[in-house]
């Protein structure tokens, strides 16, 4: 069964006096893939600028833009209507020789490799040689991290590493995220941070507003992507919403950038999610 989603995302900077210039990056446009479709997709900014659109590295729609007019706030408006569909996960074509062979590890070093988020970690995670698959070791690592976490918000922020988070037991998505990255490369399962939305509700009536939420979840590659949401300990569904993919959340962060002018005095961030059909 396939929605149709119409999200609205805001995010306002308030500033303690005049910003002179700024140079800024927005990833908040959604992805066409194979389980959704980017039907109508629009990024606005105030003050108002022209933005100029490109695909980064990691396949994600990045809308960038400059702002030389003083200014006191800056708004970015990203607004789109999405087709989604449930993902085809779990991908079982992979075996774990096909996974350890050198042509795939190096094609994979990327995503298997360690990060400022997703560090080394020795000695965490379920026995992968008791998995006869690595498609269910994906499964078996995110329930790992599931027991181990507790969803908390404001115990952790945007800062915070995979190993930081285990070590205080609580977090958010990006947390859940980044931990079952770190034990999927630490089988040697080819992983990855995906970002995006999720819409609350399992069922939800259409043409109401709601307040959804920005989201990460993980795709691992066992004979092709595929992926698996561990805050929630489920498959991929019609209620999530693929914005941006990269090795961890510095990759895919919504919106980043440089300025010149008076310090950030508040942040605002809304995500506003309609069910269409």
């Amino acid at each position: 069964m396939s929605w149709e989603l119409k999200i609205r995302h805001t995010t306002g900077y308030r500033y303690r006096g005049e910003v002179h210039s700024s140079y800024n990056e927005a990833r908040v446009t959604p992805l066409s893939t194979s389980r959704q479709v980017a039907m109508e997709t629009a990024v606005s900014v105030s003050p108002a600028t022209r933005t100029y659109r490109y695909w980064d590295y990691w396949g994600t729609l990045v809308d960038a833009f400059d702002v030389h007019d003083p200014h006191s706030e800056l708004s970015v408006v990203g607004t789109s209507v999405v087709e989604t569909s449930p993902d085809v996960g779990p991908v079982t074509t992979a075996g774990w020789k096909d996974l350890r062979s050198e042509a795939l590890v190096d094609r994979f070093a990327e995503v298997l490799g360690p990060t400022n988020y997703v560090p080394a970690l020795e000695g965490i995670g379920p026995e992968p040689d008791a998995m006869r698959s690595p498609s269910e070791a994906v499964e078996a690592a995110a329930g790992w991290v599931y027991d181990r976490l507790t969803y908390a918000k404001g115990t952790t922020d945007v800062t915070t590493t995979a190993a930081d988070a285990l070590r205080i037991g609580t977090g958010v998505c990006q947390d859940y995220a980044h931990l079952t990255l770190a034990v999927l490369r630490g089988m040697g399962i080819p992983s990855r941070y995906v970002s995006g939305y999720l819409y609350p509700e399992s069922s939800g009536k259409t043409g109401v507003t709601t307040n959804g939420e920005s989201h990460a979840w993980v795709q691992a590659w066992t004979g092709d992507w595929w992926g698996f949401d561990p805050t929630h300990l489920q498959p991929i569904t019609e209620r999530h919403v693929a914005v941006g993919r990269g090795r961890d959340y510095a990759d895919v962060s919504p919106l980043r950038g440089v300025y010149h002018g008076a310090p950030a005095e508040a942040l605002a961030v809304s995500v506003e999610i309609t069910r269409l059909s």
